[in-house]
């Protein structure tokens, strides 16, 4: 899922955690990887996020843990959450630190199969 067609997606200042629904990707279908991106010419910034998943839309369990994740302009302001096997059809992300910014920042979000 490409969001906002390649622009930015950020929580305002004053929101120190936000997350990003709607993530749906029509069926429940075999995940084992998402890859975030940044705009490849911001600068650097670690982002402590989790992720979740479910079937429902409305039921979700942790896919992974938060952590801290960098995102380097070296490696293309890339992230990859490798996951283990996995039958979801919705997707959750949350973003509760930013070195970078107040607020949680990302431009793509894709759920990759195995």
């Amino acid at each position: 899922m490409l969001l906002h067609g390649g622009g930015r997606c950020c929580s305002h200042e004053d929101e120190k955690t936000r997350w990003l629904a709607g993530v749906n990707l029509g069926a429940a279908r075999s995940v084992s990887r998402v890859v975030l991106r940044l705009p490849a010419g911001w600068g650097a910034r670690t982002q402590t996020l989790s992720l979740q998943a479910g079937t429902d839309g409305s039921t979700f369990t942790a896919v992974k843990a938060a952590a801290a994740y960098a995102f380097d302009p070296a490696a293309d302001n890339t992230v990859t959450l490798t996951l283990p096997a996995t039958v979801q059809r919705w997707f959750r992300l949350t973003i509760t630190a930013n070195s970078g910014w107040p607020a949680g920042q990302l431009s793509e979000f894709e759920v990759r199969s195995s």
